[in-house]
């Protein structure tokens, strides 16, 4: 019987989800997370998928391991844990044209792409919805580079290594991206608390207004029954 799971490498827990899938088999669910997490301890911080094949009659199984998602191997490269959450706006990272081929070249089986270029591009992609620059540019403007034959030594020649002063470029310029954004984010904050105040305080005057009328109408209708007693 095959059991299909997902985990976070080299640490698989124990969870209703897991029992739920591996109880009824009557396996070691012990011996299994032990064996899941020793054989995904190298995808440390990463979703990886797990297959168990289980023999039901001997209660024996064989721990297949994918490699992680493209998008859990970008987020390794640039060492972070989410992705941007508002993709096209704000940029969680810059990486390399290198650095994706390597990615690329990992996942080129799984993406069932006909070659290396296809495969780039299809990483570059993921890096578009995950909010991730590639070569200080948005990773649709790679594409579209590749497409017009740029890159194509780097690609050919399955180039993976960088050299530490284009990293460290690389990293320069997205310090400055950064400190943009944040920038932009307390100018939006700001915006939204000055507009906050405003619709406060137009509503505040409403009420008062509000309050002046009644107090004027409460003033003629005394005004009235004072005109009638007498």
């Amino acid at each position: 019987m095959i059991v299909k799971l997902i985990v976070e490498g080299g640490n698989m827990k124990p969870g209703p989800a897991v029992s739920q899938q591996l109880g009824p088999l009557g396996i070691n669910l012990g011996k299994v997370i032990q064996d899941v997490n020793d054989s995904t301890a190298g995808f440390k911080g990463m979703k990886v998928p797990v297959k168990l094949d289980v023999n039901p009659k001997t209660k024996e199984f064989l721990i297949e391991v994918s490699s992680p998602p493209v998008s859990e191997l970008i987020k390794k490269e640039i060492n972070v844990k989410k992705g941007s959450g508002n993709a096209g706006k704000l940029y969680i990272g810059n990486l390399a044209i290198e650095e994706i081929i390597s990615i690329s070249k990992t996942k080129m089986q799984d993406m069932l792409a006909k070659d290396l270029k296809a495969a780039t591009k299809l990483t570059l992609g993921s890096c578009v919805s995950a909010g991730v620059l590639v070569e200080n540019k948005n990773a649709k403007e790679i594409i579209l580079e590749i497409n017009s034959g740029k890159y194509g030594e780097e690609i050919e020649k399955e180039k993976t290594e960088v050299s530490q002063e284009k990293k460290e470029k690389l990293d320069e310029f997205f310090s400055e991206t950064k400190k943009k954004q944040e920038d932009l984010i307390k100018e939006e904050e700001k915006a939204k608390e000055e507009e906050k105040a405003k619709e406060e305080e137009k509503g505040e005057e409403k009420e008062s207004g509000k309050s002046e009328e009644i107090e004027i109408e409460k003033e003629s209708k005394d005004d009235g029954k004072g005109g009638k007693k007498k």
